[in-house]
């Protein structure tokens, strides 16, 4: 490409005041082919936009670079369509508002901006974005209130829906109980189930096609070309869908896991055990048969617990007061007992609480239950302690009701994990003893027969990655419907512990997500969080080693590998992040818009002062998802920090590649900082694992530096939530202090 750079500057929100534009305009002219260099008082305003826009349709330049404000302000006015090359340079938030006005070193810190802004927009290229042929129907597995509701929202707007029920008839869980918390005023009485008006409409629907006791045996492909096999008995045949919503439901926690005495008496029976009784018509004594006349029910039972469940299932509560209420309707004089830890009943539900809490014959009481066993008259006595009266007591009842937890219907979430661990191990080049038992268990396991939902075929395994918990892996906090598989989104009580009305509206928002899935697909584009990007990473195979990190590191699966070895890569899959990039040690993985080289060229753009003018250059790459956002707080709070420092924004840490580092230090860098997401258990990366593997290619570097004398104290790396630009100045400033005790880079100058 013919590259015509423009560069345009603007003076406006203190830039002007804070920076001399005049020179900033004589450094974009120096060393570079600039046809067009423009400065405006106001640039976002309609003149200036007008100026940028005219000089592109005009075709004095093709390729713009901004200086002016953060990229991640004004998106919309500085837009000038997806394949234009635009390079933003931030003048504003980390010059004007963060350093003092008209200082020499603040001035040099916009230049060098500039300079690293031209020489990666000269090195950029328009993305060319994908066009393959994009299926808009959209696969719903599990048919039971989710399911049904994601199906009806699909068909709504358009979709064609497929509707996969392992089971002979719709309904799950819900549709074999016989009455549901309420949800109209006054909110007092449980409510009949209306859930078959909603599977009659599923089955008439003409865009809607229903799929009963099938199963999902194949997933090939990637969004908007999911080709999937569902098997009926011996009949098996292959739909093509372009996104997948995953509402699998899910099961009681397995009683028999309890370690409570006396939980596995005759008259001892969990929550669901109970609604299916109620659903046949009448509840008694399973021991004898008899008439109920007292009963006590056991909250949190395995819930809120770290050796079982260590969340709330948030349903246990108000399913324990609607099945009191059931008691008491079929005999009114049946005693009631309740002993709870805390009671959770949300918004109007407390309505109903009070409604059973009021009732003369209903006890509820917090604390422990210790024992359960049966005595001479068949009851079951229950020995509660840490009660309120705070003294041990001892009820006898006819009945214990236990409210076990809810458990996510993922796949074999044991297996899984262990599979995940066993992944882990060897990605993390550990022994060669764990390293070889790691790789059998990973080879075992990846080729399990049954145990699987979706059953996909990717090379990181058959189905979706799960927390500790069972609950497929997400970024809750910013994408709730999110899977780490590109265009599939889990939806209800698999995704989270929900009720029915709750399970209703994640339908919806899960099968919006689908839907945007399936547009971003059509249009070549990336989903969250880079939504609509159209670049994709490009690999020159011919130099491919088959080191296979970049199938490895792929934190979404877009890589698989073909039966050579060699990476295979699927774009529809792709969140654009460059994990991939970051891990190549061949560096052969490239964007058009974003590369190992562009980045080079950004670091060797830095004007790096000698030795003895005592002005140290120090090298921040940020992450642009948390930390970069956190960089520009402290520049909207006009916190200052010392001058010597220089951002990068990377599009995740874990793109890092470290021959950057390298390069800086061999360039008289004095010391390089990494910022990004908070990682760990609870982590907070949008690509998951990015910050993580950026510390771990760290661990890789110190110990080079080591080896070349140089300290690996130059190197650091930090962990930034978006919410703690309080905390820049002071992070920055401490670790500036800590290079300037450790002198000048030894290889300035060479």
């Amino acid at each position: 490409m013919d590259k015509r750079l423009g560069v345009y500057i603007c003076g406006g929100c203190s830039i002007g005041e804070s920076l001399d534009v005049d020179r900033l305009a004589k450094v974009a002219a120096t060393g570079h082919k600039v046809p067009v260099c423009r400065t405006h008082a106001c640039l976002c305003g309609e003149e200036g936009v007008a100026q940028i826009r005219g000089d592109l349709t005009g075709g004095a330049v093709n390729a713009i670079v901004i200086a002016a404000c953060s990229p991640r302000a004004k998106m919309e006015c500085f837009n000038f369509g997806s394949t234009q090359i635009v390079e933003r340079v931030n003048l504003r938030e980390h010059v004007a508002w963060s350093h003092p006005p008209k200082d020499e070193d603040s001035q040099a810190l916009a230049e060098d901006y500039l300079r690293m802004g031209m020489a990666k927009a000269e090195k950029m290229e328009p993305p060319e974005p994908l066009s393959e042929t994009i299926s808009r129907a959209i696969l719903v597995v599990g048919g039971g209130v989710t399911g049904i509701n994601a199906a009806l929202e699909g068909a709504k707007a358009g979709h064609d829906v497929l509707l996969v029920e392992k089971e002979p008839q719709l309904g799950g869980f819900l549709g074999g109980l016989k009455k549901v918390f309420p949800t109209h005023p006054p909110y007092t009485e449980a409510e009949d189930n209306q859930l078959a008006e909603k599977i009659s409409a599923v089955s008439a629907h003409p865009r809607i096609k229903v799929f009963c006791s099938t199963q999902v045996t194949r997933t090939e492909g990637q969004p908007g070309m999911f080709d999937v096999t569902l098997r009926n008995g011996n009949d098996a045949e292959t739909h093509r869908v372009g996104a997948i919503v995953m509402a699998t439901g899910w099961k009681p926690y397995d009683r028999a896991r309890l370690t409570l005495p006396g939980c596995d008496l005759p008259d001892v029976v969990t929550n669901v055990e109970f609604e299916r009784m109620a659903a046949a018509g009448s509840v008694a004594r399973p021991s004898d048969g008899q008439p109920v006349k007292s009963a006590l029910f056991v909250q949190c039972a395995g819930s809120r617990d770290p050796k079982h469940l260590s969340y709330c299932s948030s349903v246990c509560c108000m399913s324990t007061l609607k099945e009191a209420e059931w008691l008491r309707a079929q005999n009114p004089e049946v005693e009631i007992f309740i002993i709870y830890r805390d009671m959770v009943t949300p918004g109007t539900y407390e309505s109903y609480y009070q409604s059973l809490q009021n009732h003369a014959l209903n006890f509820l009481m917090k604390g422990s239950v210790t024992s359960l066993e049966r005595d001479a008259n068949g009851k079951v006595v229950v020995s509660v302690d840490g009660s309120l009266i705070g003294s041990p007591i001892r009820v006898a009842v006819d009945m214990v009701v236990l409210a076990t937890g809810m458990v996510p219907n993922s796949a074999d979430n044991d297996a899984i994990r262990t599979l995940r661990d066993a992944r882990r191990t060897v990605e993390r080049n550990e022994s060669e003893t764990q390293r070889a038992e790691a790789e059998k268990i990973v080879t075992l396991l990846q080729d399990r027969d049954g145990t699987e939902i979706l059953n996909l075929s990717y090379r990181q395994g058959p189905d979706l990655p799960v927390l500790q918990n069972g609950f497929p892996n997400s970024h809750f906090v910013c994408f709730p419907y999110e899977t780490q598989r590109t265009g599939i989104y889990a939806a209800g009580a698999v995704r989270s512990p929900m009720d029915s009305a709750m399970a209703a509206e994640d339908a919806c928002g899960a099968m919006l997500k689908a839907i945007q899935s399936v547009q971003l697909a059509t249009n070549g584009q990336a989903v969250h969080p880079r939504a609509g990007d159209l670049s994709y990473p490009n690999f020159a195979l011919q130099r491919c080693t088959m080191c296979k990190r970049c199938t490895v590191e792929c934190p979404f699966g877009a890589l698989d590998e073909d039966e050579k070895g060699t990476p295979k890569f699927n774009p529809y899959r792709c969140r654009r992040c460059g994990i991939c990039m970051g891990a190549c040690p061949e560096r052969i993985i490239s964007f058009k818009n974003y590369s190992v080289d562009m980045i080079a060229s950004m670091v060797k753009a830095i004007e790096v002062p000698d030795e003895f003018e005592d002005k140290p250059r120090i090298l921040i790459f940020a992450c642009e998802n948390d930390a970069y956002p956190a960089l520009d707080q402290a520049g909207m709070m006009r916190a200052t920090y010392d001058a010597s420092v220089r951002v990068i924004p990377l599009r995740c840490l874990g793109s890092m590649n470290i021959v950057w580092i390298a390069d800086a230090l061999s360039r008289g860098i004095d010391g390089v900082m990494l910022m990004g997401c908070k990682f760990g258990d609870d982590y907070q990366c949008h690509f998951i694992r990015g910050s993580e593997l950026a510390n771990r290619r760290l661990e890789n570097v110190k110990d080079t530096l080591e080896r070349l004398q140089l300290e690996s104290g130059r190197i650091e790396l930090v962990q930034l939530g978006i919410d703690e630009g309080d905390r820049v100045p002071r992070i920055i400033d401490d670790f500036v202090a800590r290079v300037r005790e450790l002198g000048p880079n030894p290889y300035k100058g060479f």
